[in-house]
């Protein structure tokens, strides 16, 4: 970080060394000065932003009492991780977090010596700290592992599956759970921070292993001497359910003072076996606005920080967001059956009006995509319609239940994908580029993909009216800004639409958003143009139709190219005896990286420009006069 009187203090501290350089006392001072420039820096782009300011002091003392990188420490979702980015040399380059070529906005294994683990999907640190904790001990080494989860990420099956594995081990494990629900509040204070300092110091930990050594060769003794531990802890603490996990509760503490966060943190790395630390924070703190309403501010574009504004670009029409949630109020207006799921997913997948104009037929899980899909089929198994809003990316977590739960027992169930294809800053970790060839391989599930709003709107309704598995897979922002029709009307399934009729014997068979894309296109080289519809089942006598009538085609889609609508087409044609020459347009075999969509496009040959290049050059080559 350049030098700056605004933070004298964090301009010293370019790694964790320098950190750990300063006295004790200069702590709260550099966090006061991180937080400050955190607002300053993060309002400037925008970034995810409330998690991180309620992370700042425990940030500061984990990197001060742990040998980082040396000691691992495994940051979950990465929401909370900008004040690690900050601490371990990046605080210069914050500003161009999300930007191609610029930090990722989450932990990355490539990006630093310092993020141990990369992570973009929640509820993972818990396995993967424990993972390297138990390689590190038969590597003979003798590190701290340390794995920092978010309540929110709790509420994941993973994670708990984890907790139970890491209780019957005995490995150097510390897991920090950064509870900012604020649901315990009441427990916080000296009392507690009291008990926090007795649980983790030495003559507690003592006394505690040893009498536990001396009781075991006395069963009953053993056994009532436990349970007295447990209820004891239970009448003042909320950790008898880790402990009966088998892991040593401490807590809960303020996570905002940092040098009892830090006293605390120094008793615990010297105990041995699996340690949970319950550490309470306020999402949003030392910001007032982001304090008031840490949702709106959980990952803001760029605001001014002096009048709490977020800045925000007027959109030219809806996104396909907000056709999915208008169209779900309206169906469920017409249809009592009509329930909605989401995986903690309300205000990114549309649901806001839903949820308070239908409460009791709203259902958020939290962050457990694979409960969100079996409670689904559940409730189709009672005759209701139940629509599950995923993101496409939180969907593969979900995949087995798809397959299992839901498609084998031909469970109507609608899935509305949203954020399919090229998602943008938010990169690898939640580009949604995989759902078709995925999706299009499991029996009984029909899979439709809008080229526009009105077209998503009619579809939504199609796929309720089935009584099937059925996904419509649609993209993140708005559309080409096609004229929504309010009435709605059944898709005949499975039929594509022909956009254009051309004359120079090329055809471009294209799915989704690549329709509008290639319109252009098609109009400049007199091509015939096909708006396919549906991923599955696939409109095999228009493909062959159209194959039979062209010299040349081409298939176009915002998915990677395994697997996906073009080597569907591949596999009509092969069927169908038909050898053509095929330019198979998608996205390449090779992880997106973030940037923004149109960074994302070029990165993967699907932005126009490429597109028309290589196309014009099939077309000349495949002509007869070429």
């Amino acid at each position: 970080m350049p030098g700056s009187s605004l933070y004298p203090l964090l301009d010293r501290v370019t790694t964790p060394k320098d950190l750990r350089a300063l006295p004790e006392s200069a702590l709260p001072t550099v966090a006061e000065e991180l937080r400050t420039f955190l607002i300053n820096t993060v309002s400037q782009k925008g970034g995810h932003f409330a998690a991180g300011l309620g992370t700042v002091e425990l940030t500061v003392a984990l990197h001060y009492v742990f040998e980082t990188p040396e000691d691992r420490l495994v940051w979950d979702v990465g929401h909370q991780a900008y004040p690690h980015k900050v601490l371990t040399g990046r605080g210069d380059q914050l500003a161009t977090i999300k930007q191609k070529d610029g930090l990722a906005p989450f932990p990355t294994r490539t990006e630093s010596p310092y993020d141990t683990f990369g992570v973009g999907h929640s509820s993972t640190s818990v396995s993967a700290a424990l993972g390297m904790a138990l390689a590190d001990r038969l590597q003979g080494g003798h590190r701290a592992h340390v794995a920092i989860i978010g309540d929110g990420a709790m509420t994941a099956g993973l994670a708990f599956e984890a907790l139970n594995h890491a209780g019957s081990l005995d490995a150097n494990l510390l897991v920090v759970l950064n509870d900012n629900d604020m649901s315990i509040s009441e427990n916080v204070g000296a009392l507690s921070n009291y008990f926090a300092r007795v649980l983790a110091g030495r003559l507690y930990q003592g006394i505690r292993e040893g009498g536990k050594r001396v009781l075991r060769r006395i069963p009953a003794a053993w056994e009532f001497a436990r349970r007295s531990e447990e209820h004891l802890k239970g009448m003042v603490l909320p950790g008898t359910m880790f402990e009966e996990m088998g892991l040593n509760y401490i807590g809960p503490v303020d996570g905002h003072d940092v040098i009892g966060l830090v006293r605390t943190l120094k008793l615990i790395k010297q105990a041995k076996g699996p340690q949970f630390l319950h550490v309470v924070t306020k999402k949003g703190k030392g910001y007032a606005p982001a304090e008031a309403d840490p949702i709106k501010w959980h990952g803001p574009g760029p605001f001014d920080a002096a009048k709490g504004e977020i800045r925000k670009e007027l959109p030219s029409g809806p996104t396909y967001t907000q056709v999915f949630g208008q169209w779900l109020c309206d169906e469920a207006d017409r249809d009592p059956a009509i329930v909605a799921v989401t995986p903690a997913m309300r205000e990114g997948s549309g649901l806001v009006e839903y949820s308070k104009r239908f409460p009791s037929r709203y259902y958020d899980v939290g962050i457990a995509e694979q409960h969100a899909v079996t409670l689904a089929a559940g409730m189709a198994c009672e005759g209701l319609k139940p629509v599950v809003a995923i993101y496409s990316s939180f969907l593969q977590r979900g995949y087995d239940q798809l397959i299992h739960d839901v498609a084998l027992q031909n469970l109507p169930v609608t899935f509305a994908i949203d954020r399919a294809g090229l998602v943008g800053g938010d990169g690898a970790t939640h580009q949604g580029m995989f759902d078709l060839s995925y999706l299009r391989c499991i029996p009984n599930l029909t899979v439709m993909v809008p080229a526009d709003e009105n077209e998503c709107r009619q579809m939504l309704h199609t796929a309720v009216q089935l009584g099937t598995p059925t996904a419509v897979r649609y993209p993140r922002g708005t559309g080409p800004g096609a004229e929504i029709v309010q009435q709605l009307s059944n898709l005949s399934v499975g039929q594509g639409l022909v956009v254009r009729e051309g004359g120079s014997g090329l055809a471009i068979l294209a799915i989704g958003t690549m329709v509008a894309l290639l319109a252009p296109i098609a109009e400049e080289l007199d091509a015939t143009l096909v708006n396919l519809r549906f991923a599955k089942p696939l409109d095999r006598d228009l493909i062959v139709y159209t194959a039979e009538r062209h010299r040349r085609i081409v298939t176009a889609e915002e998915n990677v190219l395994q697997g996906g609508v073009g080597a569907a087409i591949l596999e009509v044609l092969s069927d169908a005896g038909l050898s053509r020459p095929v330019l198979r347009l998608g996205i390449p075999d090779q992880f997106i990286e973030h940037g923004s969509r149109n960074d994302n496009l070029v990165a993967a040959g699907l932005d126009s420009a490429t597109m028309r290049a290589r196309i014009h050059a099939f077309h000349r080559f495949q002509s007869p006069s070429a």
